[in-house]
């Protein structure tokens, strides 16, 4: 095992508070401020001789060899910051908050990794907007050496730190810093917390028993489960978990009871000609009671409004009488051709079936919707998802550069047919991630998030994307969530893929106990699992090559090419690209 190299230093992590809303509220606006606190915070980190190692831009962690000179220059730009706010509008007012904290840190070319990084930025997350939060070991350093104030600022609850933290509080502005206590703060929050009710749309019954009226059942219950997930208010269980239940030999009550669920959708469709009717009933998962139950006798025309109808009222129903907003369908009509309908449907039910055959009639089937009505832009979108599917698995022939630019097109065709359709965004943060374009990738997560914030693959991408870019607690977070509420996404057979982005976000936050906790959770252990468990041990020094997930499956991983795999991590540090490739070297070479 190589010598770590290691050293004793004072690491002071910085945030612009709220920039993501800003963002949202003025793009422009907002990045002139950004680049005028920037000019502000990056000279005056190197007037007192920091080195910025890491910046996301609107976030900056540096490192200094003296605790005295990275608190002097956090005080410097704060007051500097301060003084400019008070000689703008609101509206291009920005706040910083800083957290410092003294430690033994990890030295790896010009990266700094180690729990002195992380207890830094999390000190700057628990900090108020305009101050500086400091751990106990800055403040016994610093303390009388400096012309500011140093308050007792109580304790903080950090995320992975067992005990109440101490910390100490500097406000160059002079507003008072407040003094919190850990585990009265917890207490409070735990008893203020929301519950949200999870909810499960289960297939409904076919009545007419015939294949064709099947693509239109299942592509009405899937559309139910997207507009519920529309609803903060609610967890909603994934489509492929849900479908599990058509064929599972369980009640609907073991079933609800096996993923958690504490409310089901369940119901039947009838078509006759043009008219259909829908059977719809909400149960309590607990006790098997119907809270609510209605049938619709339409003609196909009216089937949008049918569906806004239900979702409004199962959502009145666990909800109570709130203004549900995200509910207004104006803009997310598909299409007004019912031909090009029931084929996008078609298409999405064969995309799902995940084999050669189907996602190549779904192609079709999707081209058959766009020539029925060229503005369906929903068609052209899950063109794209359908032909991503099969150049990934090998099922398309012939220039796959060609089919690659039929895909953009697609997406591209889609998204100017409705901004407003939170697949097209999605899909576009999965493209962005995958050419490592993460402004691009973070920007259409974000706004496929705001639209539908519980559905799993939008949570998964935007996760994915967050863990690479430095707000690794929040990826995670949402890594978590696409997990808990679809743990066996479409076309997998276990939870394996859900649990490997979880364990890779841990990686990028530099854990290494959720990382072995994770991997021996793994039914077939990939290769950048395996690696990147293996280079955080390494890292830390903890024994590791002895350990069955990492001697097992040394040997299958021998002959790949290692440069490439590396490249599809998708990571957006090219300093830890090259170590990753340094450090597999020494196993193989």
């Amino acid at each position: 095992m190589s010598k770590v190299k290691r050293k004793l230093t004072t690491i002071l992590a910085t945030d612009c508070v709220g920039f993501s809303k800003r963002m949202d509220e003025n793009e422009e606006l907002t990045l002139e401020n950004l680049k005028a606190c920037r000019s502000i915070i990056d000279p005056q980190i190197k007037e007192f001789g920091g080195r910025i190692f890491y910046t996301a831009g609107d976030s900056v962690i540096a490192e200094f060899e003296s605790p005295v000179e990275c608190v002097n220059a956090a005080i410097g730009f704060q007051k500097a910051i301060n003084d400019r706010n008070n000689t703008l509008p609101q509206e291009s007012q920005l706040d910083w908050r800083v957290g410092i904290h003294l430690d033994d840190v990890i030295i790896e070319g010009d990266n700094v990794y180690g729990n002195g990084v992380n207890i830094a930025a999390r000190l700057e997350t628990a900090c108020s907007p305009g101050q500086i939060l400091l751990s106990t070991a800055v403040q016994d350093q610093v303390n009388k050496r400096i012309n500011f104030t140093i308050e007792d600022a109580g304790t903080k609850s950090l995320k992975n730190i067992d005990e109440a933290f101490q910390v100490y509080g500097i406000s160059p502005s002079g507003e008072k810093i407040s003094k919190t206590d850990a585990l009265k703060e917890k207490d409070a929050q735990e008893a203020v917390k929301s519950y949200k009710p999870k909810l499960a749309v289960l297939p409904f019954d076919n009545m007419n028993n015939d294949e064709d009226s099947g693509y239109l059942v299942d592509g009405v219950v899937e559309d139910l489960i997207t507009e519920f997930s529309r609803i903060r208010e609610l967890e909603v269980l994934s489509r492929q978990s849900c479908f599990e239940f058509r064929d599972a030999t369980s009640s609907i009550r073991d079933f609800c009871k096996k993923f958690g669920v504490d409310y089901a959708v369940s119901g039947s469709i009838r078509t006759s000609g043009k008219r259909v009717r829908i059977s719809v009933e909400l149960s309590d998962a607990t006790d098997g009671n119907a809270l609510w139950n209605n049938k619709y006798d339409r003609i196909l025309e009216d089937i949008f409004d049918v569906q806004d109808e239900i979702v409004r009222k199962i959502s009145i129903a666990l909800l109570g009488e709130i203004e549900i907003s995200s509910l207004e369908r104006a803009n997310r009509k598909p299409t007004e051709n019912l031909t090009s309908y029931e084929l996008l449907l078609r298409g999405k039910v064969l995309h799902h079936k995940f084999k050669k055959e189907a996602c190549l009639q779904a192609i079709d089937s999707f081209n058959k919707a766009i020539e029925a009505d060229n503005n369906n832009g929903q068609a052209y979108a899950w063109k794209a998802c359908a032909i991503g599917q099969a150049m990934g698995r090998g099922y398309l022939e012939g220039n796959m550069q060609e089919w690659w630019d039929n895909s953009m097109q697609c997406i591209e065709k889609a998204q100017q047919l409705n901004d407003n359709d939170f697949e097209v965004h999605r899909m576009l943060a999965e493209v962005a991630l995958s050419t490592h374009d993460f402004k691009a990738g973070e920007r259409h997560a974000r706004t496929s998030f705001k639209m539908v914030p519980n559905d799993p693959r939008v949570l998964s991408v935007y996760g994915e994307i967050l863990s690479r870019t430095g707000s690794t607690e929040k990826g995670i977070e949402l890594l978590e969530s696409a997990l808990e509420l679809d743990p066996i996404p479409m076309g997998k057979t276990n939870t394996d893929h859900r649990t490997r982005a979880v364990l890779f976000g841990y990686f990028m936050d530099r854990n290494s106990k959720m990382c072995k906790d994770l991997i021996n959770k793994l039914q077939d252990i990939d290769f950048k699992s395996w690696l990147v468990t293996a280079k955080i041990c390494d890292d830390e020094e903890i024994e590791y090559r002895s350990e069955p997930w990492f001697a097992d499956n040394k040997d299958q991983f021998k002959e790949m090419d290692w440069d490439m795999e590396i490249d599809r991590f998708h990571l957006n540090n090219e300093g830890l690209q090259e170590s990753l490739g340094s450090f597999v070297k020494k196993f193989f070479s």
